[in-house]
């Protein structure tokens, strides 16, 4: 073989290499899944924020007043100390209703900013609509359940997070459209219930967020601090609203933080996707957001499994609705049991009997 046809061969092999989509890729993945992932991350991490934004310490104010951390995560941002803007220098401002809050970012963004307190259902850690996820990796799902079942949306050792759903089946479907309605947050011996009331008719002015520590409901005052607080064996669990009504943050110490909103299925929204909603019920569910602060690497549940070292989702990529399944793994018999086949929590203690909230 002459030299000019030994360089057209070499030419012609290194193209076809280049082009294989099954040929072994740099992350040393042999299918190409990695890497679609990878691609699909990307895009959502311009829509939501990445798990490493919380990832820093809390250092005493400037002497302006303006709140500041140094960040912890890993990258460009490590070690650094950002400074809460002069238009909003606390996190959590003292009128929190009604003025955005600091916004710390120790991403690759490596930013402060001023944000209304509201879940970000692009965002990593959301559960949206019917019901609609984004995964620790950022990769979106969905995940259907069924009507009146109750699944773990996160089980590792001290975390367990459930969620109850409700929903409706028009007449020739072979499946419900579902919403979650409330979740369960449990760890230690405790359990904190958030849920969406029944309401016939929708009123943005009326509150539709009821709240439950271990069985009995929490009164969160509507002004001052606009918050309510206990401080548990090991760490302090706070409830603060975040808007005048149905919409708050809910903060377990070292643990979670979550940010809920109630919200109802409207008339146009019923229409143009057929839901058949009845005309005395406003389906009224919830939108939240969360941000873990500790997950073992061996985390569990419809959302808690996406936040594991090196997972890769198993969803189809790039179709309109990719489902996440594993209803069988993930269900529980009712909203507070930390039961399932793949759970991991597991109570400290036995509590007693606390009184369910309003099912549909």
């Amino acid at each position: 073989m002459d030299i000019r046809k030994l360089c057209i061969f070499i030419i012609f092999f290194a193209l076809f290499i280049s082009m294989d989509p099954t040929f072994v890729q740099a992350d040393g993945n042999e299918d190409g899944n990695s890497n679609k992932n990878k691609g699909n991350n990307d895009n959502n991490n311009s829509q939501g924020d990445d798990p490493a934004t919380t990832d820093y310490d809390e250092l005493a104010p400037a002497e302006t007043g303006q709140e500041r951390a140094m960040c912890k995560a890993k990258g460009a941002c490590k070690s650094k100390t950002l400074m809460c803007p002069s238009q909003c220098p606390a996190r959590k401002p003292k009128n929190n209703k009604k003025m955005k809050g600091c916004f710390v970012d120790c991403s690759s963004k490596c930013e402060v900013t001023c944000k209304y307190r509201k879940p970000n259902c692009n965002g990593y850690g959301s559960l949206c609509y019917d019901p609609r996820f984004v995964g620790g990796d950022g990769v979106m799902f969905y995940f259907h359940g069924a009507k009146g079942g109750n699944f773990a949306v996160v089980s590792d050792d001290n975390l367990q997070i459930n969620a109850h759903f409700i929903g409706t089946r028009p007449q020739g479907r072979t499946r419900d459209f579902t919403w979650v309605q409330a979740l369960a947050v449990m760890f230690d011996t405790h359990t904190l219930v958030i849920a969406a009331k029944r309401v016939t008719h929708w009123d943005n002015n009326v509150d539709a967020l009821s709240v439950r520590w271990d069985g009995e409901a929490v009164d969160i005052a509507a002004n001052g601090e606009g918050e309510w607080r206990t401080n548990g064996e090991e760490r302090e669990v706070v409830v603060e609203r975040t808007d005048d009504a149905n919409s708050a943050r809910v903060t377990v110490a070292h643990l979670v933080e979550i940010d809920i909103r109630v919200t109802p299925i409207g008339e146009r929204e019923n229409k143009v996707h057929n839901y058949q909603i009845p005309a005395d019920d406003a389906f009224a569910h919830l939108e939240t957001q969360f941000r873990f602060a500790k997950l073992t690497d061996f985390v569990e549940g419809v959302l808690g499994k996406t936040y594991r070292p090196g997972y890769v989702s198993p969803v189809k990529i790039g179709v309109p609705m990719p489902m996440m399944g594993g209803e069988d793994k993930y269900q529980t018999p009712f909203l507070y049991s930390p039961i399932c086949k793949a759970c991991r929590f597991q109570r400290q203690t036995t509590i007693g009997p606390m009184k369910e909230v309003a099912q549909y």
